[in-house]
């Protein structure tokens, strides 16, 4: 279906379509919205302002905040929420409607009160409510996974200077989690164990890339690094969910708080771009018929963080994304992690 749009020119609405060959799902279509985010005399996300989009959710304020953190509808949404996702085949080809749901997540009430430097209690809060948002789409039996990520700088897509992250609820499990996913499997059914659970052990044993250990949680630099100073967050306690971790108490959030604080700290010392990407389990209240790793996804899945800097001195002017290149180990970011200067 084609939309008359600026000029007489047809331009096609948002749509998912499935690449045949490494079945990953693409959002695609004719984007009218700008391409850089605007500068705004004001911003529309601080709680004086006026022009806030609408409110899904919002945690409790803290020393007289009106809130603390808070999901509100994304200006420029890449999926709805109404309607069916409506799959249907074109040849060999898969398609369906961008059904899901966009949000904002803010992580705090103030402008300049990023995650590297907001209180443990305000980073706590934040992760309560990106729980909270995951549980409640998971409700919903079209939504397949519900993925939560940050892009921090221009090179990494950010799109709004309030601190915030993002959230999508779609129809589809991303490529990406599908693998961990099928790999969980494959190394349980092996081993009756988790792989993420033994990489924590080992990688506790040898200590060389384990950044800090706090509490319930590590943050290390896993051996195959896709880009320089890959980290991964992890608790040392086998979930998959992060929202049933969280909302169940499992571990000591404070302790996450710090380490999600204290680890982006250390890494905006080498540089201030980044994406984050929280790794958890997909919907398993709606379970699939046809795919047996949601089965023992309990057993064989770990929730982790992902961060992956961007640096971009370090890139190379053409790299084939199936085999990554990471000029720096990671022992050698280790090292050199840990030996950047962070608060308490």
């Amino acid at each position: 279906m084609l939309t008359l749009g600026c000029g007489g020119v047809f331009l096609t609405p948002m749509e998912l379509r499935k690449d045949p060959i490494t079945r990953s799902w693409v959002i695609t279509g004719d984007d009218v919205t700008e391409q850089a985010p605007r500068v705004e005399a004001a911003c529309r996300f601080c709680p004086e302002s006026n022009m806030s989009p609408q409110q899904i959710a919002s945690m409790p304020g803290i020393d007289g905040t009106p809130w603390s953190a808070r999901a509100v509808v994304h200006p420029n949404p890449l999926y709805r929420i109404e309607g069916e996702p409506a799959r249907r085949g074109e040849g060999i080809y898969d398609r369906m409607r961008s059904v899901g749901a966009h949000e904002l997540l803010l992580e705090n009430p103030r402008h300049d009160r990023h995650v590297w430097i907001a209180s443990d209690a305000e980073i706590e809060q934040f992760l309560i409510l990106v729980a909270q948002r995951i549980q409640d789409l998971k409700r919903d039996a079209r939504f397949k996974y519900v993925s939560v990520f940050k892009n921090y700088g221009a090179n990494a897509g950010q799109e709004f200077e309030h601190p915030n992250a993002e959230l999508t609820a779609t129809t589809f499990v991303p490529r990406r989690v599908l693998y961990e996913l099928r790999a969980g499997r494959d190394y349980f059914a092996a081993k009756e164990r988790c792989v993420f659970c033994d990489i924590i052990a080992q990688e506790i044993n040898q200590n060389v890339r384990m950044l800090e250990v706090r509490g319930d949680f590590v943050a290390l630099c896993p051996y195959a690094p896709r880009v320089p100073y890959e980290t991964w967050l992890l608790p040392r306690t086998h979930e998959a969910a992060f929202e049933r971790f969280v909302l169940s108490r499992s571990g000591n959030l404070r302790d996450l708080a710090a380490l999600l604080r204290r680890t982006l700290h250390r890494i905006r010392t080498v540089t201030e771009e980044f994406h984050l990407v929280l790794h958890t389990s997909p919907n398993t209240l709606h379970q699939s018929d046809s795919l047996n790793y949601w089965k023992t996804i309990d057993e064989d899945y770990h929730w982790h963080i992902e961060i992956l800097p961007i640096v971009s001195a370090k890139a190379k002017s053409y790299t084939f994304k199936e085999v990554y290149y990471s000029p720096v180990t990671s022992e050698t970011a280790v090292k050199r992690l840990r030996e950047a200067k962070v608060e308490a």
